[in-house]
């Protein structure tokens, strides 16, 4: 990597005025307690489209462009060569997919660094071997994007920045491998940066569109866009009708799930899934996996075939094993509590909200009621999550919540999608009176869930927290 604009010791007479949160507790001096601050606010007073909302329609982004990332990388001498990079975009289970990349990768001995799509902190957002990348490490690659943007003049969005950030601290530790998740779609996303070794599309599915003739085969083309030439491509659930735009794009190797790997079986098993994985090299593996959800064994089945394409060897059982055993998924039918059950799950979109139904209806026996807490960004469609998740779990009740948010949905609009369904539904002023009353009113054998955006998960998290300690204190 080239060197630096300015050394560190200069960048730390940076001024700072008002402090941020903190994302990791750490024991930092005053001075590094500055340092630190200062970045997190450069970072907070950047212009955030993911607060605005960029324009989207019809599976195409408006107003974005790659030359403003390119030139900041140019300068630093383009650390993201130095990476062997795991690229991954999908409309559902990209996160997964990263996370089960992450510790495969990790249980194969080799160090990881993951970015993971635009929900919580920026810490944990960007994780070296698995954990939230420490504040100072993560200052220290700030104002370095920070000076060498300011040098040329360049105005970046924050998630252009927060993306240079993660490449600089992956270049800087080093890591063995690179697993990055587009933010959105794919082809102008500014993770986009970077020459995927493997590029992972797990799903096309509705989520930024506008339904219109044509639109799967765009979104497709949008997503499609992280394949080069040089990429090994690894499709999930993908029509038979649109395999044709992804290899269009001219990968060095198409893989394609149900053609060259595939999973065999997943079957409910205590704490999670059975799932039989038919690798490309023709082994075949039975694992645990400690998630919820039929759909996890093609999740798994397209991480492993990433993740022994990155390492270029077939990975042994024990690494398997090992690795998925450990997988964690937050805000993904994330369990708190049994009695009552409570889930958060971040679904969005009709093919996420079937996936949550059919995972709920299997894997609880809920004799009591069914309450859905709901929040959604605006131009989300309600009714389109609320349907199929109706379907395979029929609700008793919504709770429709606006979300601490700028692009917020009405809870007023969430609600009318839930009436006209069929749901009886109250409008609530906010995610923390919804889950309060929620959860003062369920009875044991109920099942309470939050749902609607991965926006809400940080704050249900907390709530919940408050409520239990509230309630052990009675």
């Amino acid at each position: 990597m080239s060197q630096r604009w300015f050394p560190r010791t200069a960048q730390r007479e940076q001024p700072a005025s008002a402090a941020p949160r903190l994302d990791v507790v750490q024991s930092l001096s005053p001075e590094d307690h500055e340092y630190v601050r200062g970045a997190l606010r450069y970072l907070q007073g950047l212009v955030d489209h993911e607060l605005s909302s960029v324009g989207v329609s019809a599976g195409q982004i408006d107003g974005l462009d790659l030359g403003p990332v390119a030139s900041v990388l140019e300068a630093l001498g383009n650390p993201q060569h130095s990476l062997r990079i795991v690229h991954v975009t999908g409309t559902n289970g990209k996160g997964t997919v990263c996370r089960m990349v992450e510790s495969l990768v990790t249980v194969s001995g080799l160090r990881v660094g993951t970015y993971l799509s635009p929900e919580g902190t920026v810490n944990e957002r960007i994780r070296l071997d698995q954990r939230p990348v420490e504040d100072q490490i993560l200052a220290d690659a700030v104002w370095t994007v920070r000076g060498v943007a300011e040098h040329l003049e360049i105005a970046l969005t924050a998630f252009e920045a927060i993306t240079l950030c993660a490449l600089v601290v992956f270049a800087d530790a080093p890591v063995d491998v690179a697993v990055v998740e587009v933010g959105l779609l794919g082809r102008y996303d500014a993770t986009n940066i970077v020459d995927a070794d493997v590029a992972v599309i797990t799903t096309v599915g509705g989520d930024h569109t506008d339904f219109k003739p044509g639109w799967a085969e765009r979104v497709a083309s949008e997503k499609a866009g992280i394949i080069k030439p040089k990429s090994i491509a690894v499709l999930g659930d993908i029509d038979d009708a649109l395999v044709p735009v992804f290899a269009a794009e001219g990968p060095a190797t198409l893989l394609r799930l149900g053609d060259n790997f595939s999973c065999e079986e997943s079957r409910l098993a205590v704490g999670g899934r059975a799932v039989e994985l038919l690798t490309t090299s023709g082994d075949r593996h039975e694992v645990l996996l400690p998630l919820f959800g039929e759909h996890q064994g093609d999740n798994a089945a397209v991480a492993l075939t990433a993740a022994e394409a990155i390492l270029g060897t077939p990975l042994s059982r024990e690494v398997i094993e090992t690795a998925f055993a450990e997988v964690r998924t937050p805000g993904r039918i994330e369990l708190l509590a049994h009695s009552p059950v409570i889930v958060i799950d971040g679904g969005h979109n009709e093919h996420a909200a079937a996936a949550l139904g059919r995972t709920l209806a299997e894997s609880f026996t809920i004799v009591g009621r069914r309450i859905a807490v709901i929040g959604m960004l605006a131009g989300r469609d309600p009714a389109r999550l609320l349907r199929p998740l109706h379907e395979h779990f029929p609700l008793d009740l919504v709770l429709a919540v606006e979300m601490n948010s700028p692009r917020a949905m009405s809870a007023k609009l969430i609600a009318e999608a839930a009436e006209h369904i069929g749901i009886a539904t109250v409008v609530v002023p906010s995610l923390e009176i919804g889950l309060q009353r929620a959860y003062n009113q369920a009875e044991p054998e109920d099942l309470v869930l939050v749902t609607g955006s991965f926006r809400l998960m940080d704050d249900a998290r907390a709530t919940f927290r408050k409520l239990s300690t509230a309630a052990e204190a009675r």
